[in-house]
């Protein structure tokens, strides 16, 4: 089915300029996000519609109001289900602990869990539904479930003819920082499914309205998308002056997605510690071998722009090597834009190889840490090149080239200046 973009704006001189993909914005203008926007227009979009609702603790109004509230309150919306994504409905649940729905809550509508039994609604959660309202806080890099949780529930909502909105929201790493490589559609999973860089520059709306565009989904949807007001594809969260609600336990700030870009992949590989289980997730590398001096001094070494690095001890309460005394670095991102973020762990590795030769990390992972580290990078050509063969260049080689059709494919859906 074809793509459509509906923009639900208040009556305001931006109007036409947002209707043409364009955010006109004042100085100190406040950012409205699609559910406000929404709001505003006192919910007339979804007038005598059935609707499910996908969320979770983030979907929050300006006024900091739940939208599962606001819908229930509204005689516009017939809300009848609502869907939660992994780390459930108020996002306390650990990553990859299994969720079940709930069907006696006391609003007496169901809580489906898309990360139970199953991670795609089925026909029986959608029967009697008109559309499916997505509305989840994203965190700009492609290694994060909520992604294939909307890609999934659209094309369920393509094959039952439903259709689908999305409600907007700032991608906390902006909109013009791209990094990494497209993801091999071989290693697509729930963790990574779509061809796009590792950070890709695109706003929840965009990245729908892209994969839709592009027939990344078995069935393509009636696609709606509701725009923010007075967000620009410069600024990153704290340009916008929102509250950061964490969209899963180990995304506790606004910063914390420039760190998983940083030591994500890495800390796939199940061997090196990368802060989970302290108070700075990803903000850490370590392993209780390491020199913590000799390390900190290696990275800072390389120069790399933006970014530095300190030597530090800390134990983690849970996962790997909880509890016991880790020494690494502690990595500090001081300027975002000239960061490059994902090559961070894979310097560590050569500084790690180059210290401790006995120790590769590709041979201490397990066959199926090592699927998740390729899953998550979106492809095995870096793991098996460089494990053999751990070298800066071929860093550079590999990271270095920007896909131009993305490029030109990322413009097409672009919502905002």
């Amino acid at each position: 089915m074809k793509t459509y973009f509906n923009f639900i704006l208040p009556l305001s001189i931006f109007c036409l300029c947002i209707f043409f993909g364009i955010n006109c914005v004042k100085p100190d203008s406040k950012i409205l996000t699609g559910l406000d926007i929404l709001e505003n227009s006192d919910f007339g979009f979804l007038k005598e519609k059935r609707v499910g609702l996908i969320t979770n603790q983030t979907g929050l109004n300006q006024n900091g109001i739940q939208n599962v509230n606001l819908f229930l309150a509204s005689p516009n919306v017939q809300l009848k289900a609502v869907f939660s994504p992994e780390h459930g409905f108020e996002g306390m649940v650990q990553a990859g602990e299994k969720i079940n729905s709930i069907s006696n809550s006391p609003s007496g509508i169901p809580y489906y869990s898309l990360y139970g039994k199953t991670r795609k609604p089925s026909k029986e959660m959608l029967k009697g539904l008109d559309a499916l309202v997505f509305d989840i806080q994203d965190i700009g890099i492609r290694s994060y479930t909520y992604n294939s949780t909307m890609g999934l529930a659209m094309e369920a909502a393509g094959e039952m003819g439903i259709e689908f909105i999305v409600l907007d929201r700032p991608n906390p790493l902006g909109g013009e920082k791209i990094e990494g490589n497209i993801l091999n559609r071989e290693f697509s999973s729930f963790i990574g499914m779509y061809p796009i860089p590792y950070i890709h520059g695109l706003t929840t709306c965009e990245l729908a309205s892209l994969i839709n565009k592009k027939g990344w989904v078995k069935s393509s949807c009636k696609l709606t998308v509701v725009n923010m007001e007075n967000w620009q594809r410069k600024m990153i969260w704290e340009d916008t002056k929102l509250e950061w609600i964490a969209p899963s336990p180990n995304v506790p700030t606004s910063i914390t997605p420039q760190y998983m870009a940083a030591t994500g992949i890495l800390g796939e590989l199940g061997v090196f510690s990368i802060g989970i289980g302290t108070e700075k997730p990803f903000e850490f590398i370590g392993a209780p071998w390491i020199n913590k001096i000799e390390m900190a001094e290696k990275m800072n070494h390389l120069k790399l722009s933006g970014i530095s690095f300190n030597p530090i001890t800390f134990s983690p309460t849970k996962g790997l090597f909880q509890d016991e005394e880790v020494n690494g670095i502690q990595l500090h991102i001081s300027n975002f834009e000239q960061a490059e973020l994902l090559k961070i762990q894979f310097y560590f590795m050569v500084a790690h190889d180059e210290l401790y030769p006995n120790k590769n990390p590709f041979k201490l992972a397990t066959k199926s840490q090592l699927n998740m580290f390729d899953n998550a990078l979106g492809t095995d050509q870096f793991r098996l090149v460089f494990s053999d063969d751990s070298n800066i260049n071929y860093i550079e080689d590999f990271l270095k080239k920007i896909d131009s059709n993305f490029i030109e494919m990322k413009k097409q859906v672009h919502l905002y200046e």
